[in-house]
């Protein structure tokens, strides 16, 4: 499986991607920095990322709902609206 599952701009340059890849026999989730490149024709990733094992989904998700609480108490986080 190779699966792109979301992706957003991280500057003008870079997008980063989210999704679910195989690798060497393992099921990953990857966040990676994309950028254009012209010899490729198109974008391609960058060693900037992390892939993460499937199986620590459910610890990286609790992971991301602490972080939204503290960006919310602390006023940094933008209208949840503006970000889909």
């Amino acid at each position: 499986m190779n699966e792109t599952v979301s992706t957003f701009d991280k500057n003008k340059f870079e997008e980063i991607r989210i999704g679910v890849k195989e690798y060497k026999g393992f099921d990953l989730i990857d966040l990676r920095v994309w950028v254009d490149s012209k010899e490729a024709g198109g974008k391609v990733p960058t060693a900037k990322g992390l892939s993460l094992n499937v199986e620590l989904f459910p610890i990286f998700k609790k992971a991301i709902l602490q972080l939204e609480g503290t960006l919310k108490s602390n006023n940094l986080l933008i209208d949840d609206r503006k970000a889909e």
